[in-house]
């Protein structure tokens, strides 16, 4: 095993990652590492923008109010404050440091409109480029200041008596190496690729949320997962995913026989909640209707999506008929790594920023255009409590890894995991079938409690990763006998207050419970 050392270890590339390298690359030995490229990101593919009050006409307390009603009444109060309130001040530093969003003609930011907002507050860069514009802006300024490890995969952490003094990781090469650190950042992102339908980068397989759940950190409201409700399908395969802002800008979803898909079903009808939306596509599809979302009347389509525009291209028929073909597909995780309202995880010197990290700022249902802003203002909060934190002495004994071949390791594929995710603990939800992918999970669990998984190849660790993020959904699903927001259970429709409101599932230390978080009165802005 090799050693490499670091003040400052960041495990993923996403813009979290990034804007907290920004943040502490002048006063620290910040090293990054990224199991693929350093551009591979869910980040990078963020189409719609950064929402933000930042205009004389809106207030944070509007963002906010706007917030927590996506959210299903489920966030936690303090850090969706925090999230709202800082966002015009950050909005002006990432203009500063050269950020180019969009302006319009009278030279003033252009403010789109999306799902649940009740004003136009969504800022957006290179038409509906906004997380590469960003996430290129802040790699200009961080490469030359750390150091970059590119296809080097993290595996497991080190922890001692609580405290986590580094990370695990395995090169391309296979050789293994050993992080050590005063300070370990995880910035993963997502889960998206449980699902066979996904916006989500290929890398988006929970692996941080994984290894913090190994290491024995709190995980938290792993039952809420948003569906987007446009992915562009050709057939049967998504081709990406269709912004909320094109039916900001007048698109609207229709059946295959005209009607408008969303009328009378919510008082914003097309630009609902992305559950609401979500669900009623899907329930269309389960009927054998098709969804299409017309762009007839959006204006300049070319030149306001040209990304969205440049996918349509490929299937030239569809994008004549002004009529584009869709489908709901996984796009966010509301859960994951518990921490404070610093990024601090349960256990010390151990942090987690960006969508693998539960700050509780987006509930049971992520208001549109809010994970990039999360991203920004937790980056810098994260950053913030690490310069002023005491360093933790470094062990000087290392614990010799002992590699336990397996000789007949039989694991599924991805597809298979796929299957059981699409099949039972998707976008609608029942106790049967919970409980069938419980039992589908559980038949891996020697290999997925295994303490060491560096004898695994970087695939297998992938696989065994989904198998683990697969189980804790399901037995959070089956838990939670309600429905919010991203969480749809069909044999308990509706809302229950009275038993889950104020309530988060939590695994600690391997064993789920259920923990109150806040009184209802403490929502009231």
């Amino acid at each position: 095993m090799k050693i490499k050392k670091a003040e400052v270890v960041i495990i993923g590339s996403g813009l979290a990652g990034l804007m907290t390298a920004d943040y502490l690359c002048d006063d620290k030995d910040v090293m990054l590492i990224t199991k693929s490229q350093l551009n591979h990101s869910n980040s990078w593919l963020a189409q719609g923008g950064i929402a933000a009050a930042v205009t004389k006409e809106d207030h944070w307390h509007d963002h906010y109010n706007d917030t927590i009603v996506a959210g299903g009444f489920h966030n936690r109060k303090e850090t969706t404050e925090l999230l709202v309130k800082h966002g015009t001040r950050l909005i002006k530093r990432l203009i500063d440091i050269g950020v180019s969003f969009d302006k319009d003609e009278n030279n003033e930011l252009a403010l789109g409109m999306e799902g649940a907002h009740g004003k136009r507050r969504i800022l957006h860069a290179g038409g509906d480029a906004t997380g590469r514009v960003i996430v290129e802006a802040i790699m200009a300024r961080v490469i030359p200041k750390i150091t970059i490890f590119e296809k080097e995969m993290a595996y497991d952490l080190l922890i001692e008596n609580g405290v986590c003094r580094g990370v695990y990781t395995k090169d391309e090469d296979g050789n293994i190496w050993l992080i050590e650190a005063d300070h370990v950042i995880i910035a993963t992102g997502g889960i998206g690729q449980l699902y066979s339908a996904t916006s989500n980068c290929h890398e988006a397989t929970g692996d941080g949320i994984v290894m913090a759940y190994r290491a024995g950190a709190a995980i938290v409201d792993m039952e809420f997962i948003q569906f987007h409700p446009t992915l562009l399908m050709n057939g049967d395969s998504s081709c990406g995913l269709i912004s909320e802002a094109v039916r900001g800008e007048g698109g609207r979803l229709v059946t295959e026989d005209g009607q408008f898909l969303m009328e009378g079903k919510h008082p914003m009808e097309d630009l609902a909640p992305r559950d609401i939306v979500a669900r009623e596509i899907f329930n269309a599809k389960l009927k054998n209707k098709k969804v299409f979302l017309n762009i007839k009347d959006v204006d300049h389509f070319p030149s306001r999506f040209p990304s969205i525009y440049e996918m349509c291209l490929r299937n030239p028929e569809v994008l004549e008929s002004g009529m584009l073909p869709v489908e709901p597909g996984a796009h966010f995780i509301m859960g994951g790594i518990k921490v404070d309202d610093s990024g601090r995880t349960t256990l010390r010197n151990l942090y987690a920023v960006g969508e693998c990290a539960y700050t509780g700022v987006h509930g049971a249902n992520r208001l549109a255009s809010n994970s990039l802003l999360e991203a920004v203002v937790f980056a810098e909060r994260l950053s913030n409590s690490i310069s002023s934190a005491e360093a933790v002495k470094q062990s000087n004994e290392q614990s010799p890894i002992v590699l336990k071949p397996y000789n007949k390791l039989s694991l599924p594929t991805k597809q298979e995991i796929q299957a059981v995710m699409d099949r039972y603990v998707g976008i609608i939800r029942t106790k049967e079938g919970l409980q069938k992918a419980v039992s589908w999970f559980e038949q891996f669990l020697t290999i997925i409690n295994e303490q060491n998984h560096l004898q695994l190849s970087a695939q297998e660790k992938i696989i065994c990763n989904m198998l683990t993020i697969g189980l804790l959904v399901a037995k959070s699903s089956l838990m939670r006998r309600e429905s919010r927001g991203g969480h749809y259970r069909s044999d308990y429709p509706s809302t229950n207050d009275a038993m889950w409101h104020g309530y988060r599932n939590v695994f600690f230390r391997g064993e789920l419970v259920q923990e109150r978080f806040f009184e209802l009165s403490e929502m009231i802005c």
